[in-house]
């Protein structure tokens, strides 16, 4: 695998780990980060039959078939064929129709007495999951799950406590749950949160970067003014733990601090050339969150943040398509000029302006389509071909950087999604001269309420994806094998 196809590769991965699409009536609880997998509630809601039992005791089952002969000592494995006895009964009680033990593969070595549970799956057939060790705590809070209302402040409150919790399981779970709650009802908890909890997890540098957006969202709905200082010594500050967690970071900054917090981030990340990539797709994505589920900057505001971005083509097809949401109509000889000057190195902003000037009411709008059609008629046809407009470039992996504006080369740092792995940096593709094409795999919905597109365009360092989280597993293939192919699909 080539070093471009490899940095790619990497950038797929970060994009699918990590929701940043934010459209859809049902945004997330933590809009910068990704349930990291299926909650126990999810588990337990989809299961046939869910008890909580005790470890009695395993008895060897028939042995396997002898392992072929192999150059070195092979060890044979036994099954086990393990008896747990039913404590309580979470799901299923007509399933099991009075049961008082169940049996299952159990390969793990327990004491007898030792607390499970235990989710059994085909109700024809009933066939348990590998067993789950629950502590007396972890017991209590299994228990609650089914308990809990289906939505709701309520429920985000019962698992708040739990979100630095000693107990990984636990924790995880209730980091998951906030994940994938609606944004409205992280809102709803404000009265509720601990301000002073948030902060210490914010600062600390052993906090993951998913848990540290998370937190910082929840600072945002219930901050105070004298927060913002804190928030803005971590913005400034060259410490990549904070840095990784920008986006969230800068949305919470401005979310307490007004349009008045806007001048930091214009200076620092959009209007400054110099700054990498990823810090100024953070800034994007922070205001991008603000204008599409906030008020408390307006958007026009936001829009002049936005167009700063214009001045520098090689980033600027990363906001065009929010300027055209918020129908800012007074950049179309702006974007027009992006047309017209464009090259091999950032020709993918083409299709993008054209979108815009198609989605702009203004009659001169039009007569710019015509115009710009005589210089790139293919970049027009794509355009009008590509079925949606998407919301503007893939995620990069956090600590990536694109190309700069006098650079051919794109600098790549580790990514900081869910899996925070770093790689390094790769030249960006070249544009082809054969046409874009679209790669679209619908998938079950997410917790955005929409299903996963994925839209390759030929050409652009930053690969056009837009990808919501259900179906993450099926995206993630389809998107690997169209982007490691230079964005064509093969038959």
């Amino acid at each position: 695998m080539t070093r471009s196809a490899l940095s790619k590769l990497v950038a797929v991965v970060a994009i699918l780990g990590c929701v940043d699409g934010l459209v859809g009536s049902r945004l997330a609880a933590c809009p910068f980060c990704s349930a990291q997998s299926q909650t126990l509630s999810e588990e337990i809601k989809g299961a046939a039959a869910v008890v909580i039992a005790r470890y009695v005791g395993s008895t060897p089952a028939a042995a396997a078939e002898p392992a072929k002969p192999a150059a070195a000592p092979q060890e044979n494995l036994t099954d086990k064929r393990s008896q747990f006895e039913i404590v309580k009964v979470l799901l299923g009680e007509k399933l099991l129709a009075g049961k008082k033990t169940v049996e299952t593969l159990f390969f793990a070595e327990r004491e007898p007495g030792a607390t499970f549970l235990l989710i059994g799956q085909d109700p024809a057939d009933l066939v348990w999951n590998t067993p789950v060790p629950l502590t007396p705590r972890g017991v209590e809070y299994v228990s609650r799950l089914p308990k809990l209302p289906e939505g709701g402040a309520d429920r985000l409150a019962f698992f708040q406590d739990y979100l630095e919790d000693n107990e990984a399981l636990l924790s995880s779970d209730a980091f998951d749950e906030f994940a994938r709650a609606p944004y409205a009802d992280v809102q709803g908890l404000k009265d509720r949160m601990n301000r002073k909890k948030l902060l210490t997890w914010i600062e600390n540098p052993e906090t993951s970067t998913s848990r540290r957006r998370l937190y910082l969202t929840m600072l945002g709905v219930c901050g105070q003014p004298e927060d913002v200082s804190t928030l803005e010594r971590m913005i400034r500050s060259d410490d990549r733990n904070y840095r990784k967690s920008l986006d969230a970071m800068a949305a919470c900054y401005i979310t307490l601090h007004g349009a008045e917090g806007l001048p930091l981030i214009d200076e620092l990340f959009l209007a400054n050339a110099k700054a990498e990539y990823t810090d100024t797709y953070s800034a994007i994505m922070a205001l991008r969150f603000l204008g599409q589920e906030t008020t408390v900057v307006p958007r026009q505001r936001l829009s002049q943040s936005m167009r700063l971005i214009l001045a520098r083509p090689q980033l600027a097809d990363l906001v065009i398509a929010d300027l055209a949401r918020w129908e800012d109509w007074t950049v179309i000889d702006d974007v027009a000029k992006l047309f017209k000057d464009a090259n091999d190195s950032n020709s993918w902003v083409r299709v993008p302006v054209i979108n815009y000037l198609q989605k702009c009411p203004l009659p001169e709008a039009k007569a710019k389509i015509e115009e710009l059609a005589k210089i790139d008629p293919d970049a027009v046809r794509r355009a009008n071909s590509s079925g949606f407009f998407p919301l503007g470039a893939a995620t990069p992996p956090a600590g990536a950087q694109r190309p700069k504006e006098d650079a051919k080369d794109a600098s790549t740092n580790k990514p900081a999604a869910t899996a925070e792995k770093k790689s390094e940096s790769a030249e960006p593709a070249k544009p082809a001269e054969t046409e874009n094409k679209k790669q679209t795999n619908v998938t079950p919905a997410g917790p955005l309420g929409a299903p996963t597109e994925i839209h390759v365009e030929q050409g652009s360092p930053a690969t056009k994806v837009l990808t919501y989280a259900g179906g993450i597993g099926a995206a993630l293939f389809a998107t690997m094998f169209i982007t490691l192919n230079g964005g064509q699909p093969r038959a």
